[in-house]
């Protein structure tokens, strides 16, 4: 007991300063402001996803009570309004322990230039007007909405000589802190960088201003002798924009923009996300059914040197691109209640998966000549061959899933 009385204390105060501990994904506040009203109005305010990589692996800031980061910008031009609120503060309870440097840590992504004053932000609204989209419009769509009716939307190619676009893209790109697990800025100074923006129109006291939607950055890399490969590196629509179709779009327009360049190869992505993966599978489905190497005819004769050299030629689809595509259409082509056609689908895709099994059967045949019969053992093990037939099912499977996932949206885009 007498021990318990000595150690009360100190249970007693981690447990206050455990109610100092904040989810940084739940006080991170952010907004696109496009009127007054959306500063107060909770309607409006999302968060974010990951916050991992300004408040460590366990997204937590300590210190504070009630804390709110309050992170607004203009719909367009994105001009910013930075505030931490919160309702105590450790240092005023607890001796000797010191709260996070919550604005500190903030300060280190959001380029200077912002507002601390809610009025300074509300009259920057004001100049909105002024705003315009950087660079070349390449691409305008409409978006039904059942609250607005028809929206409409631009998509504009910049680059870093547009007047206003660095600030601009340094605002823009703090978002993918909270939105891509693995984010980093990048050197926006480096010409090779190509930038597309999505903006949505709308209307405000009977003018016409822009909202930020998403965007895209491409780097150009050298292809010798004379070509280029286009990468994409990053892709955001942001959270208020999301499920509307805002991504396929602007993917579409960006490929289709690069198809129009004779210096350009292919079009490739780096270290590309499943999401991202599924919506260019969506995306090259849809630009290659039209193509007579790929019509419904061809595809029950298998994957041929014709797709390949027509998804390149006129798409700039590289080989593995062109098969992901071959086994979409195909898979739509194909009655699958019909056990033979559905085996003869299941055997060609499956021929595909088993690649890197065979790969490790390679491997394996040149361990033989150089390991110890333990070590040879050891990695037998690790390829078994019932275990590499069930792990090729549930990749099989999965594949199929996906397929008939983009096949079904195909379908509600007809």
């Amino acid at each position: 007991f007498i021990k318990f009385l000595e150690e009360f204390p100190i249970i007693h105060g981690k447990k206050k300063l455990a109610e100092y501990k904040c989810d940084t994904n739940e006080a991170i506040c952010l907004k696109l402001v496009r009127f007054p009203e959306d500063v107060d109005d909770d309607g409006t305010t999302f968060h974010p996803e990951y916050s991992h990589q300004i408040f460590g692996d366990d997204e937590v800031a300590f210190g504070y009570k009630g804390l709110q980061i309050q992170l607004f910008y203009t719909a367009g031009n994105l001009s910013t309004l930075f505030k931490v609120k919160y309702s105590s503060k450790v240092t005023e309870t607890f001796d000797c322990v010191e709260p996070d440097d919550v604005e500190g840590k903030i300060r280190e992504i959001v380029p200077a230039g912002f507002t601390c004053n809610t009025d300074d932000f509300i009259s920057l609204l004001e100049k909105e007007a002024n705003f315009k989209p950087f660079g070349t419009l390449l691409h305008t769509y409409t978006v039904h909405s059942e609250e607005a009716g028809e929206l409409t939307y631009q998509i504009h190619k910049a680059d870093i000589t547009c007047s206003g676009f660095q600030e601009y893209h340094e605002r823009l790109q703090t978002f993918l802190m909270w939105f891509i697990e693995t984010a980093s800025f990048i050197d926006a100074d480096d010409d090779r960088w190509d930038f597309f923006l999505v903006f949505e129109k709308y209307n405000k006291d009977g003018e016409t201003l822009y909202a930020t939607v998403g965007y895209m950055t491409v780097y150009n890399y050298y292809v010798y002798p004379d070509k280029t490969r286009p990468r994409v590196s990053q892709m955001l629509v942001l959270p208020p924009f999301q499920g509307e179709g805002h991504g396929a779009q602007l993917l579409e327009a960006v490929h289709r923009f690069y198809c129009s360049l004779p210096k350009v190869q292919d079009i490739t992505a780096e270290d590309p996300s499943e999401n991202y993966v599924k919506l260019r599978d969506y995306v090259l489905v849809k630009l290659c059914q039209g193509l007579p190497s790929f019509a419904v005819d061809k595809l029950h004769l298998g994957f041929s040197a014709d797709m390949i050299k027509e998804a390149q030629d006129k798409l700039k689809i590289n080989k593995k691109h062109a098969r992901r595509v071959y086994e979409i259409l195909r898979l739509r082509a194909t009655d699958m209640s019909d056990e033979e056609k559905a085996r003869e689908y299941r055997l060609e895709v499956k021929k595909r998966l088993f690649g890197p099994y065979r790969k490790n059967q390679r491997e394996l045949t040149k361990m033989r000549k150089c390991l110890r019969p333990e070590e040879l053992v050891s990695h037998m093990g690790q390829m078994d061959t019932q275990t590499q037939h069930e792990e090729l099912e549930k990749s099989y499977q999965v594949v199929v899933e996906d397929y008939r996932r983009i096949i079904e949206r195909l379908a509600t885009q007809a």
